[in-house]
C-alpha cells in the first residue's frame, strides 16, 4: 500500500510536473533553440523504434535528419546534434531539480527509519539504556571526495537549487526565467578544474547544506535521547578527499593541501561569523554585547586572513562566558538559539571536514628506497635488506631527511607534504587532517613505510598524531590483510602508536578496485569476508576496529542503496562506527539538499544502530557460506575469462568512451594510474572502467558473471537454495538488488550493430549472453516479474532518466562509428563524444 502511494506520489509530484515545466522549453527565446526543442520528442521517438527494430544508430539518424529534420549537411548535423546535447543538458538539470523538490513529500510514503521513528521504537523496546550507550560512542563519517563523476559548477548547482524552491511553490513565471538563465549558462567547465577548485566546489556544499544539516540533525538526537548533556559531537563527521588525495593525482602538492585545508577553515569562520550576527541581533543585553562584538571581529579576521587564526577552545570560551551571563542575569532568554551555536562549535571545531591524506604503496617504496639509498644503507633496492633489517631501519634508525638532497618530483612531494602536516594541525586543530590512507597495501610495509616517513621527516615516534589507514583493495591484498594485521600488532611499537591513538584501527576496504579485480560478487563476498575476519584478529589483539567502505556511485563501484548494505552486515562485523566514501554524483543526488542530507545520514546511524538493538542478528550458516562461496567462485570464473579475453582491452579502447574521459574537463585527476603507453587494467581508473561501461548502456562490472553462476546450480538442482538464499540472507538479497539495479539502466539495442562488427562482434555476444542470462536467473530467484519491482519509483526514476538522454547515446554511438571511418570531421565527432559524457553521467546520478 505504501509503495502505491509513493508512486502516485511519484507521477504527481515528479513526472507530471516535470512535463510540465519541459514544455517551457518550447518557448524559450534563443536562436534554433524552438527548433530543437520541437525535433526532440521525434528524435526519441525514431530513437526508440529504430532501436527496438535493431537498426544502427547512424541509420536512425539519417532517416531522422533526411525524413524529419530535413537536414542534408553533414556539418550542419553536427552542429545541431551539438545543440541537442545541450538541450538534453539542461534537461537532466530540470528533472533532478523536479525530483529534489518531490523529495520530502516523497518521503511519507518510505518505510525507511527516520531518527524520531528509531527512538519511537526504542520505547517501544524498552531498550533506552543500551541505546544512550551506544549512541555516545557511535559515529557515522561521510568522507567526501573528488572523484570525477560530477560535472555542475557551483553556478549550475545554485540554479538547481532555486529552481528546487520555485517547483515546491509552483511559481510557474520564476521557474521560466530561471530555465532562460539555465539556457545562457554554460553547465561544463572551460578547463580541466584544478584540485582547488574540486575542493572549492564541495566546500561550496558543506557551507550551504551541510552546516546547518549536521547542526539540525544533531539537535533532533538530542531532543529525541531526552538528554540536554548529550556530548557524543562525533556522531555525525565529515571527512575530506579534495587537496589530499595525490593517488593518481600529480596535480595535488603540499601547496595545493595547504591551501584547501585553508579554505576549509576559513569558511567555517563565515559560516560562525553569520551564525554570530543572528545571535547580536537577540542577545543586546548589557554584558554581552561586547563579548559578543568582539568575538564576531575576530571571526571577521580569520574568515579572511589566512594567517589570523582563532582557536577552537578560544571560540567556545567566549559563547560560554556569554551562556553563563545569560543564564545567570536574563533568565536564559534565548539560550537554545546560543546552545546550538555552541553545539556547532563542538561538532565542526576550526577544521569543519577531516582533510585525509592518501597515496598509493608504491610511491611510499620508491620514497624509502631513495632515502636509504641517499644514507648509505643500500645501494640500489629494498631488497638488498631482510625483512628483520628493513623493519628495523623504518622503526629505529634515526635519519633526517632534507627534501632537497632528492631530484625526483614524487620524492621531493612525499616528504615535503609529511614533514608539513604538522602545520595544518597547528592550524585547523589534529582533528583537522590526521589520518594517512595508503592505497594498494598488500604488506606490512604499506603501513611501516608511513610510520617510518613520519620518524624520517621530523616527528617524534611518540608524536605521530596520524591514523595510519592501510586500504586493501584488491583481491590480493584482502586474502593477505589478515596476515598483515597481526603482523603489525605483533610489533611493540606500532602497538605503543595505537595506544596513543585509543586502541582503534581504521581499515579500509576499497570496492572500485576489487570488483574490477575480482567481479561484482566475488569482490562483495571478499569484503564481508575480510571485515568479519579483522573483526577477530583486532579485538583478539584489543583493538577496536573501525571499517572505512570505499563506496562509489553504482553497484559497480560498492554503492547502490547505502542503508541496505549497511543493514546487512553480519553479527561478526565490528560496528562501531560506519565510514564511506562518498563522490560524484552521490554527493549532489544523494546528500546534496538539506532534507535529503538528513535522511541519508540518518539512515546511516539508524542501520548502524538497528543491528545491535532490534531484530534477530544476521547470521549465515555454514552451508549458505558454502553456497554463496561457490556462487562467487563460479561469477568469478566467467568474469575472469571476460577479462582474459584478448578482445576486452581493446573492445574499451575502440568502442567505448574509455578514452575520452581524459579529454573531458570533468576532474583533476588523469584516468589512468602511471604513463605506460600500453593500457593495463591495473593502470585503469575504476571511475572510468566502470563509466565506460555505463555509457555504452552495457554495465557489465554490475553483473557480469552471475547469471552463469546461478544457471550452473540450478543445473545442479540448488535453484530452490539460491531462492532461500535470496529470502533469508540480507546480505546476499541487498547485492542481488544492487545488481538488478545495474541490469536495469542496460540497453544492449544501443550497440546491437556491434554484434556484426568483424573484430567484436563475438565479444559483444558474450557480453548480451551474460546479461540476458543474469536478468533472467536474478528474476526467478526473487521471484519478480520486472527487474526492481519492489522499487518501484527508483524503477520510474531510472525509466524517465533513460528516456531523457536516450538521443543523446544515439548521437554518441553515431559519433563513435564516425570515428572509425575516419570521417572529415573526426575531430568534431571526438568532441561529442567527450561533450555527451557529462549529460549521460548526470542523468544517471550513480552512473550505472
Amino acid at each position: 500500500m505504501r509503495q502505491t502511494k509513493r508512486l502516485a506520489e511519484f507521477q504527481k509530484s515528479v513526472t507530471n510536473r516535470y512535463n510540465i515545466y519541459n514544455s517551457l522549453f518550447l518557448s524559450l527565446p534563443y536562436a534554433d533553440m524552438e527548433n530543437v526543442a520541437t525535433l526532440v520528442p521525434l528524435l526519441f521517438e525514431q530513437c526508440e523504434k529504430g532501436l527496438n527494430a535493431g537498426k544502427k544508430p547512424e541509420e536512425i539518424l539519417e532517416n531522422f535528419f533526411t525524413g524529419v529534420a530535413g537536414i542534408t549537411d553533414e556539418k550542419q548535423r553536427i552542429d545541431f546534434m551539438f545543440r541537442i546535447i545541450q538541450y538534453v543538458e539542461r534537461q537532466v538539470v530540470l528533472y533532478d531539480s523536479v525530483e529534489d523538490a518531490a523529495f520530502p513529500k516523497l518521503q511519507k510514503y518510505t518505510n525507511s527509519l527516520g531518527i524520531k521513528d528509531y527512538f519511537e521504537l526504542v520505547d517501544q523496546n524498552k531498550n533506552w539504556d543500551k541505546i544512550s550507550k551506544k549512541l555516545s560512542t557511535f559515529s557515522a563519517r561521510i568522507v567526501l571526495t573528488a572523484h570525477p563523476t560530477q560535472f555542475y559548477t557551483p553556478a549550475v548547482l545554485d540554479i538547481i537549487s532555486e529552481l528546487r524552491k520555485m517547483i515546491e511553490d509552483n511559481r510557474i513565471n520564476d521557474i521560466d526565467t530561471t530555465l532562460q538563465q539555465l539556457g545562457l549558462t554554460s553547465l561544463v567547465n572551460s578547463r580541466k578544474p584544478t584540485p582547488l577548485d574540486e575542493a572549492k566546489n564541495i566546500i561550496h556544499i558543506l557551507r550551504n547544506t551541510y552546516y546547518d544539516a549536521i547542526g539540525e540533525m544533531f539537535q533532533d538526537i538530542k531532543k529525541s535521547i531526552r538528554d540536554e548533556k548529550f556530548d557524543n559531537y562525533d556522531i555525525i563527521k565529515l571527512g575530506f578527499w579534495p587537496g589530499g588525495d595525490r593517488d593518481g593525482n600529480p596535480y595535488v602538492t603540499e601547496d595545493i593541501t595547504k591551501k584547501v585545508a585553508d579554505e576549509l577553515r576559513l569558511t567555517l569562520m563565515k559560516c560562525y561569523y553569520n551564525d554570530i550576527k543572528v545571535l547580536r541581533k537577540k542577545l543586546t543585553f548589557r554584558g554581552l554585547a561586547e563579548p559578543l562584538e568582539l568575538l564576531s571581529d575576530k571571526l571577521y579576521k580569520a574568515m579572511f586572513q589566512t594567517e589570523f587564526l582563532v582557536s577552537y577552545e578560544e571560540i567556545i570560551q567566549s559563547l560560554e562566558q556569554v551562556k553563563d551571563v545569560l543564564v545567570n542575569d536574563y533568565h536564559g532568554l534565548y539560550l537554545e538559539d546560543l546552545t546550538k551555536m555552541i553545539d556547532k562549535v563542538h561538532i565542526f571545531k576550526v577544521h569543519f571536514a577531516t582533510l585525509d591524506i592518501r597515496q598509493d604503496h608504491s610511491k611510499h617504496y620508491l620514497t624509502v628506497t631513495e632515502v636509504l639509498k641517499k644514507h648509505g644503507v643500500i645501494k640500489e633496492s629494498l631488497e638488498e635488506l631482510s625483512q628483520e633489517e628493513l623493519i628495523n631501519c623504518l622503526l629505529k634508525k634515526d635519519i633526517t631527511v632534507n627534501e632537497s638532497d632528492f631530484t625526483e618530483d614524487i620524492v621531493v612531494q612525499t616528504l615535503t607534504n609529511i614533514s608539513h602536516l604538522k602545520e595544518i594541525q597547528n592550524r585547523n586543530g589534529e582533528a583537522g587532517c590526521n589520518r594517512y590512507i595508503i592505497s594498494n597495501s598488500e604488506d606490512i610495509f604499506s603501513v611501516l613505510f608511513v610510520f617510518g616517513l613520519f620518524r624520517w621527516c621530523g616527528w617524534k615516534a611518540e608524536d605521530i598524531t596520524f591514523d595510519i589507514v592501510p586500504l586493501f583493495e584488491t583481491m590480493k591484498g584482502m586474502d593477505a590483510s589478515e596476515e598483515v594485521m597481526q603482523a603489525l600488532f605483533d610489533i611493540p611499537m606500532y602497538k605503543e602508536h595505537l595506544a596513543r591513538r585509543k586502541d582503534v584501527h581504521t581499515i579500509m576496504l576499497g570496492f572500485s578496485d576489487g570488483t574490477k579485480d575480482g567481479g561484482y560478487l566475488k569482490a562483495n563476498w571478499s569484503i564481508l569476508k575480510t571485515k568479519e575476519t579483522l573483526s577477530k584478529v583486532c579485538k583478539k589483539n584489543g583493538i577496536k576496529a573501525i571499517f572505512f567502505d570505499g563506496r562509489g556511485g553504482p553497484p559497480a563501484r560498492g554503492g547502490g542503496k547505502t542503508h541496505r548494505f549497511y543493514a546487512a552486515q553480519t553479527k561478526d562485523v565490528a560496528n562501531h562506527e560506519i565510514q564511506l566514501t562518498v563522490q560524484g554524483q552521490t554527493i549532489t543526488s544523494t546528500f546534496g539538499t538539506k532534507e535529503q542530507f538528513k535522511h541519508n545520514a540518518e539512515q546511516l546511524l539508524t542501520a548502524g544502530l538497528s543491528n545491535n538493538l532490534f531484530g534477530k542478528e544476521h547470521k549465515i550458516s555454514g552451508e549458505q557460506r558454502r553456497l554463496i562461496e561457490k556462487l562467487s567462485q563460479l561469477s568469478f570464473n566467467k568474469y575472469d575469462a571476460l577479462k582474459q579475453h584478448e578482445k576486452f582491452i581493446p573492445y574499451l579502447e575502440h568502442r567505448s568512451t574509455l578514452k575520452y574521459y581524459t579529454k573531458a574537463n570533468i576532474g583533476s585527476r588523469p584516468g589512468k594510474r602511471g604513463n605506460k603507453k600500453q593500457l593495463t587494467l591495473s593502470d585503469l581508473r575504476a571511475i572510468s572502467f566502470v563509466g565506460s561501461w555505463s555509457q555504452l548502456k552495457q554495465n557489465v562490472p554490475g553483473y557480469f558473471g552471475l547469471g552463469t553462476a546461478i544457471a550452473q546450480l540450478k543445473e545442479e538442482g540448488k535453484m530452490n537454495d539460491v531462492k532461500k538464499l535470496f529470502k533469508e540472507v540480507p546480505f546476499f538479497r541487498a547485492l542481488m538488488m544492487n545488481s538488478m539495479m545495474s541490469l536495469a539502466k542496460t540497453n544492449f539495442n544501443l550497440t546491437s550493430y556491434m554484434k556484426e562488427d568483424k573484430e567484436f562482434g563475438d565479444f559483444w555476444k558474450i557480453l548480451h549472453q551474460e546479461f540476458e542470462l543474469s536478468k533472467k536467473m536474478l528474476l526467478q530467484i526473487s521471484g519478480h516479474k520486472i527487474l526492481m519491482e519492489d522499487e518501484a519509483v527508483s524503477r520510474e526514476s531510472v525509466k524517465i532518466r533513460e528516456k531523457i538522454v536516450l538521443p543523446l547515446l544515439v548521437i554518441q554511438q553515431n559519433a563513435l562509428f564516425h570515428i572509425t571511418k575516419d570521417s572529415e570531421y573526426k575531430e568534431l565527432y571526438e568532441k561529442i563524444v567527450t561533450r555527451s559524457l557529462y549529460g549521460n553521467i548526470n542523468a544517471s546520478r550513480n552512473s550505472a
